[in-house]
């Protein structure tokens, strides 16, 4: 009976044992192409010419008041618009 409650123990133990994240995919975003896109319309078409010329792996919008995390990711592309839906300012992270 003590080996099944210390086996138990060890399981819960275990459970609760964290792991790291996985790392960052490669494709790190390059922001010098990416001034000619402040004060165009924001668009999918847009997005997508936004992605191609960064390299980014993903595309983050930030609309006006919206909140958006802090966390540094060297893969994405965010780019923030305001109320008439133009591009405001377009940065890797």
């Amino acid at each position: 009976m003590h080996r099944i409650l210390s086996l138990t123990g060890a399981l819960a133990l275990t459970a609760c044992a964290t792991t790291a994240p996985p790392p960052v995919a490669a494709g790190p975003c390059n922001h010098d192409a990416l001034a000619g896109f402040t004060g165009q319309k924001a668009s999918a078409e847009t997005g997508a010419a936004l992605l191609a010329a960064s390299g980014a792996r993903t595309l983050r919008w930030g609309g006006p008041g919206m909140a958006l995390t802090m966390d540094f990711r060297p893969d994405r592309l965010t780019v923030s618009y305001d109320e008439a839906m133009t591009i405001t300012s377009a940065r890797c992270g």
